[in-house]
């Protein structure tokens, strides 16, 4: 789910993966693996990902169903 609505997201947003690589610090590969489920990104990496994309570490992780089920709401621009 993770690489799946980070890959939705930058797309949407119209970023490369090399600028992402790049605003992130990381290699381009490194980048490429938490798109691919392959790897996961550390919590600061994970929290840099949020504020460049502007969306909520919650929703990148896939937690907005729990936080709904639980009656938490907040509003994504996705």
């Amino acid at each position: 789910m993770f690489g799946k609505r980070l890959r939705e997201i930058r797309m949407k947003r119209h970023i490369t993966q090399q600028k992402m690589a790049d605003l992130l610090d990381i290699a381009l590969r490194s980048y490429q693996c938490y798109e691919g489920g392959d790897r996961s990104p550390s919590y600061e990496i994970l929290v840099k990902l949020a504020d460049i994309l502007d969306v909520s570490v919650d929703w990148l992780l896939g937690r907005d169903e729990f936080l709904h089920t639980h009656d938490i709401h907040f509003f994504e621009d996705t």
